[in-house]
């Protein structure tokens, strides 16, 4: 009776040591984990940069991860490369399949369609062509006849079936590029969450992805900058900061991409409908979503569709909210956002 309950005795402080370890340990792992150096990688992809901090706990450098992942993707949707999906669709290649980036892309690309009347088309191409900002064609002397290329314009006029791009019109150019940042920063986002990162900020071309807290344990502060003309993009004032986490942000404006033709101002963001650059005293989009591709996706057409519309169409799509800043009739500059919007500007 005496060694069994000198045995139990035992048994219990061995119990109460061991979990005493495993809570030291685990504890330890914590303050570890706190302490682990967030890494910043930087790089260029898609005709522009990236930059990326995030929290790796085994201190992994995943640039070599995320180089490849992006390269991949550069394949599929850069029309800067020759032979990327994309590329080879706007060269009527009979052989290429549509792939997952593509086809989200696509099928993102469609539904915004509808849901803003057109205001965003991805077989906008001809017309972003013709007026000097994309495709190989930086000609900005001659303005382009804009009849000559609607006929090449419209959503309804691509369809995909069996992995493959159906055009109605040969000549119809598919443009990805008002989505594919926001697209890749929700990848690069998914890629460092496999390597277990539960602190991450995403950008590329401006466009961000984000998940947990910054180095100083805080949600991420980012900047929305004035729409201020600046074409070499070295302006760094700032019109706002917001504090969030674990959605994405994205930004459209007409004073980065522009030119100045016989005193007239043409930004690179055209209207489908039109064939013409926007010009409707809206100077900046910011949008804040569940994740960069879908905020990516309907900056671009809000800024098409003007305040008023833009503001409407917002406040339908469930958990997205937006930022306006726009010329009022005396040429200052105002700002309008959706309710929802406020709990994400800093104090």
């Amino acid at each position: 009776m005496k060694k069994r309950a000198i045995i139990t005795i035992s048994v219990g402080i061995l119990i109460i040591i061991l979990a005493s370890v495993i809570h030291f340990w685990h504890e330890n792992k914590k303050i570890e984990a706190k302490n682990v150096q967030y890494i910043h990688n930087q790089g260029e992809s898609q005709g522009t940069t990236y930059s990326i901090i995030y929290q790796q706990p085994e201190g992994i450098d995943l640039q070599p991860k995320i180089e490849k992942l992006l390269h991949d993707f550069d394949m599929s949707l850069s029309t800067y490369i020759p032979n990327s999906v994309v590329s080879r669709i706007n060269r009527n290649d009979t052989t290429v399949r549509t792939d997952a980036y593509f086809e989200t892309m696509f099928y993102a690309a469609q539904e915004a369609s509808k849901i803003t009347n057109g205001a965003i088309d991805i077989t906008v191409g001809p017309l972003v062509k013709a007026w000097g900002f994309a495709f190989g064609n930086s000609d900005h002397s001659k303005l382009p006849n804009v009849k000559d290329f609607l006929p090449f314009v419209g959503y309804q006029k691509i369809h995909i079936v069996n992995h493959k791009l159906i055009k109605d019109d040969p000549r119809i150019l598919i443009d990805p590029n008002s989505i594919a940042q926001g697209q890749s920063a929700d990848l690069l986002g998914k890629l460092l969450e496999q390597n277990n990162c539960k602190n991450y900020l995403v950008e590329i071309g401006g466009e961000i992805a984000c998940k947990g807290l910054n180095p100083d344990g805080k949600k991420w502060r980012i900047g929305i900058d004035k729409p201020i003309d600046d074409p070499s993009n070295s302006n760094e004032e700032l019109q706002t900061i917001v504090e969030l986490t674990d959605c994405g942000i994205t930004t459209a404006g007409d004073y980065r991409k522009f030119y100045i033709e016989g005193g007239k101002k043409y930004t690179h963001i055209i209207n489908p409908h039109t064939g013409y650059p926007v010009d409707n005293k809206l100077l900046s989009v910011t949008i804040i979503a569940p994740n960069a591709l879908i905020a990516d996706t309907y900056d671009t057409p809000f800024m098409v569709l003007g305040v008023d519309s833009a503001m409407k169409v917002c406040k339908k799509i469930p958990n997205m909210e937006c930022y306006l800043i726009y010329q009022d009739k005396d040429g200052k500059h105002k700002v309008i956002y959706t309710d929802g919007f406020k709990k994400y500007l800093a104090k």
